[in-house]
């Protein structure tokens, strides 16, 4: 027997042989998640979908009713328990933030395997090897969006648009032959280099020209403005430029 302080929701999603709606899985677990009976109506068939959109007048599944009234999609469902919902044009850290934060583990673990301690000078130059390593990995996976982003505030790319396309296999290469501690003149230069006009650039761009734009640092779809995160990175190439070099 359903009790009377039991919380009732339905749910229709598509659950088709070829295709089950991930937000509808989604919306099942928030209101479960949220104390509330299921009712799991599942649509299977393409026709059945379509007519389940006309006769309610919605465009997308899942859509959810409690109380008899519409909340309507995952979105709105988050939204209507007090969850925010993100926009695709918020200003988000979490990818500079998730490569930093495995960099600086990956790197301890290093350390720790090899000389059984983490605190070493080598642990200090595998983070920042690890991060540009991961950081190109973000611009490799589209060099050509990358390259786009990049010509908005870099001086050299303006100037030579292929430079563009050339950083993140810069980056990647310096990163990877100093986790080695090999070819140091090359890795040294390239690094600085990059590190140098990176610098300049984001140093003209934000702080002399006030411009507010997005970093090409994790890839070309980034939403960190450019600033902090961008001069961070490029400082790091810099100082590790010089300090393999010296070392």
């Amino acid at each position: 027997m359903t009790s009377a302080h039991q919380k009732n929701a339905k749910l229709y999603r598509m659950v088709m042989k070829d295709h089950i709606c991930p937000y509808g899985l989604k919306s099942k677990d928030l209101l479960e998640r949220e104390g509330f009976n299921v009712e799991d109506h599942h649509l299977e068939t393409r026709e059945e979908t379509d007519a389940f959109q006309e006769k309610h007048q919605v465009e997308t599944t899942p859509q959810t009713w409690i109380d008899g009234k519409r909340i309507g999609g995952y979105d709105a469902l988050r939204m209507y328990f007090g969850e925010k919902v993100k926009n695709d044009d918020d200003t988000s850290y979490k990818p500079v933030v998730a490569i930093f934060a495995v960099s600086f583990l990956m790197a301890l673990a290093m350390s720790w395997e090899i000389y059984g301690t983490v605190f070493t000078i080598r642990a200090f130059e595998w983070f920042i090897s690890v991060a540009m390593c991961l950081l190109a990995v973000q611009k490799l996976q589209n060099v050509e969006s990358f390259s786009t982003m990049f010509l908005n505030y870099d001086l050299l790319a303006r100037k030579w648009v292929r430079y563009g396309y050339l950083y993140p296999f810069g980056e990647a290469l310096a990163g990877i032959l100093m986790i080695s501690g090999a070819l140091v003149w090359l890795s040294s230069p390239v690094a600085l280099f990059i590190g140098t006009v990176g610098t300049i650039s984001v140093l003209k761009a934000v702080y002399i020209d006030k411009r507010e734009l997005k970093c090409a640092c994790v890839g070309g779809g980034s939403k960190v403005p450019l600033g902090f995160v961008s001069l961070t990175e490029n400082l790091m190439m810099m100082a590790m430029g010089i300090w393999m070099w010296i070392k």
